[in-house]
C-alpha cells in the first residue's frame, strides 16, 4: 500500500480552494491507501464534510501544529468515529458475513500516528466536532465511540503486558538448556518466543470469553498469573529458568511436593480462590477453542509434573510439542480475528509484535499514566482526566519485599496489594449492619434500619449491574461470559456494601462523641448524605480494580449526585477508615482536585444552588445562564430503571456525553432553570491527607462542626456561629480550598518561568480578588485558564518580557496540563461589548483573555501597580464593584500561604538526620532497581497498609540495626529516638505570616493589557 503524500501548498490559497483540497487528499487516504467500501467512504465523506470547517480553523491546535499532521489526525479521528458509531448489520454479523472492515491500528499505519499521540489529540475532536456527531448519530454518540475506555484498555494492556514479559523472563529461558533455539520472533525488547506468544493469545482469548464486559485490572492480572500457572506446567523443562526444589519464589509446598497456585499467589498477591476458578475458565477456553481434552493432572506421567503437587490441576498432552505449538497459535489467531471482526478496537496482539512505532512512547493522561516506563500515579487509569502532583503527597509504590519473593513494585502490582485490602479487610466483614450500627439506626425519632438497607441494595444495583436480558446470551462460551459479569457485579456490591456500613457505624460514633448523643436523625435520615457515602464506597471499589467499564465519574451518574455532593463526604470518610490504603487516599484525593478545577464549576454543579443563597448578587447571572442543579431523583425512580422497561431517568443518562454549543465533553451534571434548595458544603472542607501540613489562616485553631451541619439547609444558621448561614460558610471555605490549590498551581509555574516571589504575589492576589469580586469568571471554567490569563495580566501591567507563547510553552509540563485548558475556554457573547457576537461558543485563551478577562479584570489589574490601592491597603478587597460583590463574612485577601519548604529539615538535634517532601523529578531514580535501596521514604509503605509512624518505626529499625547493608548505618547510641510524624510536620510546614508582601510595577499605558 503506498503511502498518502500531503501537499499543503494550497494553504494560503482561498479557504474553498484549501477546503477542496483537503478532501481530495481525504479520499486518496481512503480508497487509495485504506481501500474502504464504498459504503463506508459515503459516511466518512459525510463528517468530514460536515466537520471541515473545524479543521481549517483550528489546524494549529491540533497535533504539532502543522496543516499536513493536523490533516493525518482528523482523517485518522473521523474513519474511527465512523465505523464505532455507524450502525452494523446485525444479521450479517451473526452470519460472519459481515465485512471485517478497518482496526484502528490499521487506520493509525496508514495515518503515521502512534497510539499515544492519537489519544492525547482525541479530546480536540471530540470537543470541536461533537455537535456534529451528535447531529449525526444521535445524543448517545459518545456512549457507543467509548474513547475513553478504549484508551483506558490501551494503558492496562501496556502495563499488562509488560508484567507478563517480566514474569515470563523469570521463568522461561528463550534457549533450551542444550543450546537449541525455539522459533522467535525478534524485536527491540529482546526474542519473543512462541510459548510467549501462545501465552499472551491465551490471555486474550480468556479476556474476549470469559471477562466479557467488567475487562478491570485486577480480574486480568488473575488471567495473567492463571496463564502463568498454564506455561509452568506445559513448557518443556529443557527452557525453565528456575528448579522448584531450591526456588525461593516457590515457597508453598506439602508432601505432595510444590503447591504451585499457592505459591503464585504468594508471588503475584492474588486470592487463591479467584485464581482456580480463573485457571478453570482458562482450561475451559482451551478446551473449547483448541478441541484439546484435558485430564487430571494426577493422572500424566511426564517430567514437567515432577516436584508438583497435581492436586486441582490440569493438564493437556502435547500442547507445547512443536507439532501442535503452531496450531495451537493459529487457532488462537483466527479466534482473535474473529473476536474484533465487527469491531474497531485495537488490535491487541501489538503488544507480543513489538511495533514500538505504533505503540508510541511518552504519557497519556497529563502525565498521569506512564506508557513508556514504571512512572506510578495510576489513579488516573480509572479516571483519564488530569490530576495534580501535591508536594504534600509524594507518589510512592508500597514496597513489597524482595527477599520474600516479591516483585519490584509496579503499577500492576501495586494495584494486586490494593485488592489484597479489599479481599482482607474488607471482604470478611457481614453484608448486614453491625449491632453498633443497628442501635445508631434504632435510636432515631423512627427507626430507619429498613430504609438504609433498602437504599444501600438500590443504588449499588443502580451501580453495579447484572447482565439485562438483552446481553445474556444463549449457548457456550458467551453463556459463561454472561455468567461471570453477574458474578463480578455482585461480588463488587458486596465489598462496597460492606464498606459503606463499616465507615458509616465509624461516623456515627464519632458523631455522637462530638454532640453529645446519640440520636443523628438529621443525618442518618439525610437521601443525599447516604447516596453520597454509598457512591464513595463504590468509587473505591472501583479504584481498587482499575475498572475500564466504569470509569469517574460514573457513580455519579449512577446516584443521581454531583461532583459538589460528593466532595462533602471525603475528607469525612479518609478519616473514618484508618485501613485505607494509601493508594485509594490518593484516588479520593485526586477526585477532589477534579471538582475543584472544573467539575463544581460546570453548568449543573449543586455548587451554584449554595452559591446564590451565600451570594445573592450573583443569582441573575446564575439562573440567566441556567447553572442550578435539577432535583436528586428520587429513590423509586432509581429503582424503577433498574427493573427495566422504563426509560433512564434523566440523572442516570451519561452526561458527560451530551455535547454544549460546540459539542464539548461535559462532566456528568443535572441541570434545571429554577432555583432549589439543597445541601451545602460542611463547615471543614479540608483533605485530611493532604492538608495535614497546611492551615489556612481563616480557620486556624477551628474544630470542624459536626458531620449533620454540612447536610444543613443552605438558608439555616452555621451551628458554629458567627451570624453566618451555612451557605455562607460553606462557600467561603470552598473558596478558601481553590484558593490553595490556586496557590500550589501558581507555585509551579512561577518556578518553571523562573519569576520572581513578586510576580507570585502579584498574580495570586489577583486570583483572590477575581474569586471574590468577579467571581462569575470561573463559570463553566476551569481554574487554570483563570490562572493563565492573571499571569499574561500581571507581566503586561509589571512590564514582563513575558510572551503567552512562553506561558503555554511551560503549563504544557505541567502534571496538570489539559490541551482543552487553552484551547477551550467558554464564552457567552451577551455579556461582552466586542465584536457584536451572539450566543455561547468556546474560544483559544488568547481570544477569551482579550475579549472577556480584560475587559473584567483590567480595574483590578489596575490596583497592582505602584499607585493602586490593593497592596496599599494591605490586600483588602473592594468591595460592590458590579454584579460580583463579596458576601458578608468572606475572608479578605491574604498574601500567598505558606507551601512546605522542599529543602531538607535536620529532624535530630544530635544526629545527621534530614528529611524532606519527595520531589517529583527524583521520582523515576527512586524506583529505579539500582538506587531504590539507598532511600527511606516517609508515606512509602515498608509493609502493605502501615502507617507513617510505623514507617518511620521501621526505617529507625534498618538504619539502628545490626544487619550490614552496604557498610554500616549506625548512629552511635542506642537509644536514638523515633522520627515522629509531628515532629517532621513541624519541620516541613512554617508558619504563616500576617501581611501581604509589598509590590513594586512599572508605568503602563492604557492598551498594554491587550495581546
Amino acid at each position: 500500500m503506498e503511502d498518502v503524500k500531503y501537499s499543503i501548498s494550497a494553504i494560503n490559497s482561498p479557504s474553498d480552494a484549501l477546503g477542496r483540497a483537503v478532501e481530495t487528499r481525504f479520499t486518496e487516504f481512503c480508497k487509495n491507501a485504506l481501500s474502504v467500501d464504498e459504503e463506508t467512504f459515503t459516511q466518512a465523506m459525510k463528517l468530514f464534510k460536515d466537520s471541515k470547517h473545524l479543521l481549517l480553523t483550528n489546524m494549529s491546535g491540533v497535533g504539532s501544529g502543522t496543516p499536513e499532521e493536523a490533516e493525518r489526525f482528523w482523517f485518522a479521528f473521523v474513519l474511527y468515529s465512523i465505523k464505532r458509531l455507524s450502525e452494523r448489520n446485525e444479521d450479517e454479523v451473526k452470519q460472519g458475513t459481515y465485512e471485517k472492515g478497518l482496526t484502528l491500528c490499521q487506520i493509525l499505519r496508514v495515518a503515521k500516528i502512534n497510539i499515544v499521540d492519537f489519544f492525547k489529540e482525541l479530546p480536540q475532536f471530540v470537543m470541536k466536532a461533537g455537535l456534529v456527531l451528535s447531529n449525526l448519530y444521535g445524543a448517545d454518540w459518545e456512549k457507543r465511540l467509548e474513547a475513553k475506555e478504549l484508551q483506558a484498555n490501551f494503558v492496562h494492556l501496556s502495563l499488562l503486558s509488560k508484567y507478563y514479559r517480566r514474569a515470563y523472563n523469570e521463568f522461561f529461558l528463550t534457549r533450551d538448556a542444550n543450546g537449541d533455539s525455539q522459533s522467535a520472533v525478534a524485536g527491540s525488547m529482546g526474542s519473543l518466543s512462541d510459548y510467549h506468544r501462545f501465552g499472551w493469545l491465551l490471555f486474550l482469548a480468556l479476556r474476549n470469553h470469559a471477562f466479557s464486559r467488567f475487562k478491570d485490572l485486577v480480574t486480568c492480572t488473575n488471567g495473567l498469573v492463571s496463564v502463568l500457572a498454564i506455561l509452568i506446567i506445559h513448557v518443556p523443562t529443557s527452557f525453565r529458568k528456575i528448579t522448584f526444589q531450591d526456588s525461593p519464589r516457590f515457597v508453598k509446598k506439602s508432601e505432595k511436593g510444590l503447591d504451585l497456585l499457592a505459591s503464585l499467589c504468594n508471588i503475584y498477591e492474588t486470592s487463591e480462590d479467584e485464581l482456580r476458578r480463573t485457571l478453570e475458565k482458562a482450561n475451559n477456553v482451551m478446551a473449547d477453542i483448541l478441541k484439546r481434552k484435558p485430564c487430571p493432572a494426577s493422572e500424566c506421567k511426564t517430567g514437567n509434573l515432577d516436584g508438583i503437587d497435581t492436586d486441582g490441576l490440569v493438564y493437556f498432552k502435547d500442547l507445547m510439542e512443536d507439532s501442535s505449538l503452531s496450531s495451537s497459535i493459529s487457532i488462537l489467531e483466527k479466534d482473535y480475528d474473529d473476536a474484533i471482526r465487527d469491531k474497531v478496537d485495537l488490535d491487541e496482539r501489538l503488544f507480543v509484535n513489538d511495533e514500538e512505532s505504533l505503540l508510541g512512547s511518552g504519557s497519556l493522561s497529563g502525565g498521569s499514566v506512564n506508557i513508556s516506563g514504571a512512572k506510578r500515579k495510576i489513579d488516573s487509569m480509572s479516571s483519564p482526566a488530569k490530576t495534580i502532583t501535591s508536594p504534600l503527597s509524594p507518589h510512592r509504590f508500597p514496597s513489597p519485599s524482595h527477599a520474600n519473593g516479591k516483585m519490584a513494585p509496579t503499577p500492576v502490582s501495586t494495584a494486586m496489594t490494593t485488592a489484597k485490602w479489599l479481599r482482607t479487610v474488607i471482604s470478611p466483614l457481614p453484608s448486614k449492619p453491625s449491632p453498633e450500627l443497628e442501635r445508631f439506626l434504632s435510636l432515631c425519632d423512627r427507626d430507619v434500619n429498613n430504609d438504609v438497607t433498602r437504599r444501600a441494595h438500590i443504588i449499588l444495583e443502580a451501580i453495579f449491574p447484572g447482565s439485562s436480558l438483552g446481553e445474556r446470551c444463549a449457548t457456550g462460551i458467551l453463556k459463561n461470559a454472561s455468567l461471570m459479569d453477574n458474578i463480578w457485579a455482585e461480588q463488587r456490591r458486596l465489598e462496597a456494601l460492606k464498606l459503606y456500613y463499616r465507615v458509616l457505624e465509624a461516623m456515627c460514633v464519632a458523631e455522637s462523641q462530638v454532640l453529645h448523643a446519640s440520636n443523628l436523625t438529621s443525618l442518618l435520615t439525610n437521601e443525599r448524605f447516604h447516596r453520597c457515602m454509598l457512591a464513595c464506597s463504590a468509587e473505591l471499589v472501583l479504584a481498587t480494580h482499575k475498572t475500564v467499564t466504569m470509569l469517574f465519574p460514573a457513580v455519579l451518574e449512577r446516584t443521581g449526585i454531583t461532583a459538589f455532593d460528593l466532595s462533602k463526604v471525603i475528607e469525612s470518610f479518609i478519616r473514618h477508615e484508618d485501613s485505607l490504603p494509601r493508594e485509594l487516599r490518593r484516588h479520593l484525593n485526586s477526585l477532589e482536585e477534579r471538582l475543584l478545577e472544573s467539575m463544581v464549576w460546570e453548568k449543573g454543579s449543586s455548587m451554584y444552588n449554595s452559591l446564590i443563597v451565600a451570594r445573592p448578587a450573583l443569582s441573575s447571572e446564575i439562573n440567566r445562564l441556567g447553572l442550578l442543579a435539577e432535583p436528586m431523583p428520587s429513590l423509586d425512580a432509581i429503582a424503577a430503571h433498574i427493573n427495566g422497561g422504563l426509560p433512564p431517568v434523566p440523572s442516570l443518562q451519561k452526561h458527560e456525553t451530551s455535547p454544549g454549543q460546540n459539542g464539548d465533553v461535559r462532566s456528568p451534571k443535572r441541570v434545571c432553570t429554577d432555583y432549589r434548595s439543597v445541601l451545602v458544603e460542611r463547615n471543614s472542607f479540608a483533605s485530611p491527607v493532604k492538608d495535614r501540613l497546611l492551615a489556612f489562616n481563616n480557620h486556624k485553631g477551628r474544630l470542624p462542626p459536626p458531620l449533620q451541619s454540612a447536610f444543613a439547609s443552605p438558608t439555616r444558621p452555621n451551628p458554629g456561629g458567627g451570624g453566618e448561614t451555612c451557605a455562607e460558610t460553606g462557600i467561603n471555605i470552598f473558596f478558601s480550598k481553590i484558593l490553595k490549590l490556586a496557590a500550589v498551581r501558581i507555585n509551579g509555574m512561577v518556578e518553571r518561568l523562573q519569576l520572581s516571589q513578586q510576580i507570585r504575589e502579584s498574580v495570586y492576589c489577583l486570583v483572590q480578588q477575581i474569586l471574590s469580586q468577579r467571581t462569575s469568571l470561573f463559570f463553566n471554567r476551569h481554574i487554570d485558564q483563570i490562572i493563565l490569563c492573571c499571569f499574561y495580566g500581571v507581566a503586561k501591567i509589571s512590564q514582563l518580557n513575558l510572551t503567552f507563547r512562553e506561558i503555554i510553552y511551560n503549563y504544557r509540563k505541567q502534571p496538570q496540563c489539559k490541551p482543552q485548558v487553552f484551547r477551550s475556554v467558554f464564552v457567552d457573547w451577551s455579556t461582552a461589548s466586542r465584536n457584536g457576537r451572539t450566543g455561547q461558543e468556546h474560544v483559544d485563551i488568547i481570544t477569551f483573555y482579550n475579549e472577556i478577562f480584560i475587559p473584567s479584570v483590567k480595574p483590578l489589574l489596575v490596583e497592582l501597580g505602584p499607585d493602586g490601592a490593593t497592596l496599599k491597603s494591605n490586600c483588602a478587597p473592594e468591595v460592590n464593584r458590579n454584579n460580583d460583590v463579596q458576601c458578608p463574612g468572606s475572608p479578605k485577601i491574604s498574601p500567598f500561604p505558606t507551601l512546605p519548604d522542599m529543602s531538607p529539615k535536620k529532624v535530630s538535634a544530635s544526629h545527621n538526620v534530614y528529611v524532606s517532601p519527595l520531589r517529583s523529578s527524583k521520582m523515576d531514580a527512586l524506583i529505579s532497581h539500582s538506587s531504590k535501596s539507598y532511600y527511606a521514604c516517609v508515606g512509602e509503605s515498608t509493609h502493605a497498609y502501615q502507617s507513617p509512624s510505623k514507617d518511620l518505626t521501621a526505617i529507625n529499625n534498618r538504619l539502628n540495626g545490626t544487619r550490614k547493608l552496604r557498610g554500616a548505618l549506625n548512629f552511635d547510641d542506642a537509644d536514638v529516638g523515633l522520627v515522629s510524624d509531628s515532629l517532621v510536620a513541624n519541620s516541613l510546614c512554617l508558619q504563616q505570616n500576617g501581611s501581604c508582601a509589598s509590590l513594586s510595577g512599572f508605568p503602563y499605558g492604557p492598551d498594554q493589557f491587550w495581546i
